[in-house]
């Protein structure tokens, strides 16, 4: 698939596609912290857990099969607790339990204008999670944007391992070198693209400008405005 071809004189797109982060890309991570602080508070171990197996599985080179599977098996390990058990939990408090949370999302200023110019120009878009996104997305009022959408869980690989990019590159049926991932952390979003050969933007709010200067991958645009990553976009 590829973008559709514009009419001379007419804006024109620096990307064939554009790909996105999901938790802390498309609305402030803050926002969902605060509704979260009453689960955190009553499932910490749980989360903490996950959390931990996440870890290890990001440092672990080599892994096969499937991957809710070894996610609970190292979460049951940490917490002493049934693989089974541990798997059914996660999926009811966490992978579904927070589904609801995502109604009424408030999301960054100007992000749904800058979706809507670039699905006008005619640039496909994908979103890449390191959790489901489907209902997470339908809950915001966002469904409708998507070319693709892929929890990094598919792929077997949490980010940053390339190949769930270059996963979502052939769902798209785009070459890596020609996406635009737009993402939030710098050491999962822009070292992942950039290890599959994809270009990267990094989000920083305001707020956050101040971390800047933290170091890690330096992305090849950063903006803390969606009508900047616009304007980058579609020249």
């Amino acid at each position: 698939m590829n973008a559709t071809p514009t009419p001379a004189g007419a804006a024109r797109a620096r990307f064939a596609a554009v790909a996105f982060d999901l938790d802390g890309t498309l609305y402030p991570d803050r926002r969902l912290f605060l509704r979260l602080v009453p689960f955190l508070l009553k499932n910490h171990r749980l989360l903490k857990a996950m959390g931990r197996a996440r870890d290890r599985l990001r440092k672990s080179a080599e892994y096969e099969g499937d991957f809710y599977g070894l996610q609970a098996r190292l979460m049951g390990e940490i917490l002493g607790e049934d693989a089974e058990i541990v798997r059914e939990k996660a999926d009811r408090l966490i992978y579904r339990g927070w589904e609801p949370f995502f109604t009424g999302m408030k999301l960054f200023p100007h992000l749904r204008e800058t979706l809507d110019a670039f699905r006008s120009a005619g640039i496909p878009m994908g979103i890449l999670s390191d959790f489901p996104p489907e209902t997470k997305l339908k809950n915001m009022g966002l469904a409708e944007y998507w070319d693709v959408m892929l929890g990094s869980e598919e792929s077997g690989r949490l980010k940053p391992d390339p190949l769930s990019f270059l996963e979502l590159a052939r769902r798209m049926g785009q070459n890596p070198q020609d996406i635009l991932y737009v993402g939030n952390k710098s050491g999962y979003d822009v070292a992942g693209a950039h290890a599959a050969g994809m270009k990267a933007a990094l989000i920083i709010p305001w707020w956050k400008k101040r971390l800047a200067a933290s170091g890690g991958p330096v992305p090849d645009f950063a903006f803390s405005d969606y009508r900047q990553l616009r304007d980058f976009v579609i020249q």
